[in-house]
């Protein structure tokens, strides 16, 4: 069978008994083309493997993120790896509210919150020199990376 001889019938909905229907009963035949082979798009992302590493750094001090982002691009441009970003992402705030007193005075309270400020970079296309810079860099304490091949 071709794609053209496949044909998808559907049925029409019950009429409800407020109205009628307004096709008079007939089935509508509508064609839809099945292709063969994949799409020459998926076939690509899987031969090709991993191209872009994709890396998240988060702290709680925005001055000490902004230098290790600094030194992790630093790293990428010295080996020539084309770099995308840092892309600021959302703030994380999380807010904790504790009484200020043990015993009485519940309407007297006090608030902390933390905040956690993340940065994203791309670096496409990575080479396998980029990979071992970037796992033998020296970053401060305080600073967290996620790393993803995608």
């Amino acid at each position: 069978m071709t794609a053209e001889e496949k044909v998808k019938k559907v049925r029409k909905p019950r009429a409800s008994s407020k109205g009628g229907s307004a096709s008079g009963g007939k089935k509508v035949v509508t064609s839809t083309p099945v292709s063969a082979a994949p799409s020459p798009r998926a076939s690509k992302k899987k031969a090709a493997g991993p191209s872009r590493l994709r890396i998240r750094v988060r702290a709680y001090e925005h001055g000490v993120l902004d230098g290790a982002v600094k030194q992790i691009i630093d790293v990428a441009v010295r080996h020539n790896a084309e770099v995308v970003g840092p892309v600021p992402l959302p703030i994380d705030i999380k807010k904790y509210t504790v009484n200020r007193a043990a015993f009485i005075d519940k309407d007297s309270r006090e608030q902390f919150e933390m905040r956690i400020h993340k940065r994203m970079i791309d670096i496409l296309n990575p080479a396998p020199k980029v990979i071992e810079a970037l796992t033998n860099i020296d970053l401060p304490s305080g600073v967290s990376i996620d790393v993803k091949m995608l």
